[in-house]
């Protein structure tokens, strides 16, 4: 299953204690009591494993290292180790008390999200020409906490989207080696899958229902993902009694949920087109002339088809080229 919503609640390390120490060599007398170390920062860090947040499902409360206490003889107490999260790359994070989030959005790239504390001062740091033995010496300060939700929101240059059972997993197939489930019932598709086309990263997202952008359905787990694909693809199947009405409904979805969706690159395809005769399939495009929307049918068992659809992608290449 996979997890692309947790919330979790880090923990930065504490600053170490600064020590009270005195050096009793004839000569060399003098407080040698040294500061603690720093506590360990937390980071999230951008990694290529779509899964990653699985690793929050039951592991809720994460800390990172404490500073060191400080030692005698000028020994400072070590750093805290760092706590880095590894996360998939589209996550967002975010504080769910100051709203400051953090966008992850390629490999390898490292955000700070909670501070360590610093060490405290041990009794070295008071001496002075009137306090040559100081007793005093500093707690280290507390690291930061943080309560974070970490949100996936998928970055595929291509989205595959449409209503429950209109092809898009076998056409997700058909192009890649994504081996999505396959079914001749609603929802088959139960989270998103990916497939990669040469250099394009394909999205197959669960099936949207009317309702889905207040949460109906598979709702906002579907929208999400969609919101940084750069094309849309959206399938209609060529079974559909009114193909216009199911475009209408999944556009108004996506524009409820944010109307910038709207603005993307579309290609509409009447799928399953292998299903229907000939001229049911001519009524069916000629329904989209009242939208001013072309419709390209295709089956997965019609290889021209298929080239059709390679075409498309070809130019959307091109396009991300140009672009880059």
């Amino acid at each position: 299953m996979l997890i692309d919503d947790v919330i979790i609640k880090i923990k930065a390390g504490n600053g170490g204690k600064g020590a009270v120490a005195f050096n009793n060599v004839k000569m060399a007398l003098g407080p040698t009591g040294a500061s603690g170390g720093r506590g360990g920062d937390v980071y999230l860090q951008g990694v290529s494993d779509l899964n990653a947040l699985s690793q929050f499902r039951f592991k809720k409360n994460l800390e990172a290292q404490d500073g060191g206490n400080g030692k005698t003889q000028f020994n400072d107490g070590a750093d805290g180790k760092d706590l880095i999260l590894k996360v998939p790359v589209g996550t967002v994070g975010r504080d769910l008390k100051t709203g400051q989030f953090f966008e992850i959005i390629s490999i390898g790239q490292k955000e700070i999200i909670a501070k360590g504390g610093r060490g405290g001062k041990g009794n070295f740091k008071f001496r002075s020409p009137k306090n040559t033995s100081p007793q005093q010496f500093q707690s280290g300060l507390p690291g930061e906490e943080r309560d974070f939700r970490l949100e996936l929101k998928m970055i595929a240059d291509v989205g595959f989207v449409g209503l429950p059972n209109v092809g898009k997993s076998s056409l997700l197939n058909a192009l890649t080696n994504a081996k999505s489930k396959v079914a001749n019932y609603k929802f088959t598709t139960l989270e998103p899958n990916l497939g990669v086309y040469y250099e394009l990263i394909l999205a197959d997202i669960p099936g949207l229902i009317e309702g889905a952008s207040k949460g109906k359905g598979l709702g906002l787990k579907f929208l999400r993902h969609i919101e940084r694909t750069k094309t849309i693809f959206h399938f209609i199947s060529a079974e559909s009694d009114d193909p216009a009405r199911d475009y209408k409904t999944i556009r108004e979805e996506i524009g409820l949920y944010n109307p910038g969706l709207l603005k993307k690159t579309e290609y509409v395809f009447l799928s399953k087109s292998d299903l229907v005769e000939k001229e049911t399939i001519r009524e069916k495009i000629s329904a989209f002339k009242e939208i001013k929307k072309e419709i390209i049918p295709i089956s997965i068992l019609d290889q021209a088809r298929i080239k059709k659809v390679e075409e498309i992608l070809r130019d959307v290449i091109r396009q991300k080229k140009r672009s880059a």
